[in-house]
């Protein structure tokens, strides 16, 4: 028998979701840029001292947004720092399970790809069951309000775990 915890109904995973993912996202986004120009001074610094040779090095840059959030995703916390901030957090839209590495590729490149495509594409998340946006549906994700699922799951968020102990 596979062991499923009750679930909440959607309104009290989702309320207010919208709103938190917005400011969330500016909170990432100025996490970035200061990662990204500590990094560039640090790489700068590092491409004087070594005569010009170091230079090549600030060609990690692009990458730094796509591991931010790539990396955040697929962390115990299951969110970015900004989503963790305002009680959101990242998991599977079927089992309520942390996401797995595939799944953050895969939301991290779709989200990327929506920005550069001037972003309207988000608009989906306003007529979407669980104001899931694209890439959250073609990733099989789904954004929450932590402080609605916690009281449901054990210690970081292991419940729901076919066949699993409640108590892991």
């Amino acid at each position: 028998m596979i062991y499923r915890a009750p679930f909440p109904d959607d309104y009290a995973l989702t309320y207010g979701v919208i709103s938190r993912r917005v400011i969330a996202w500016f909170i990432d986004l100025a996490l970035i840029v200061v990662i990204l120009f500590s990094l560039w001074l640090a790489l700068l610094l590092f491409g004087l001292l070594t005569l010009g040779l170091g230079f090549g090095a600030l060609g990690v840059l692009p990458f730094v947004p796509f591991c931010y959030h790539f990396l955040s995703l697929i962390s115990p916390l299951s969110a970015t720092p900004g989503q963790h901030w305002l009680g959101l957090i990242v998991l599977q839209n079927d089992s309520f399970a942390r996401p797995t590495a595939l799944q953050a590729v895969i939301s991290t490149l779709l989200f990327y790809l929506t920005l550069a495509t001037s972003g309207l594409l988000l608009l989906a998340a306003l007529v979407t069951t669980r104001h899931r946006t694209l890439h959250d549906l073609l990733s099989g994700l789904v954004v929450v309000r932590s402080a609605a699922w916690q009281p449901l799951t054990p210690p970081y968020g292991y419940g729901n775990i076919p066949g699993g102990s409640p108590y892991a």
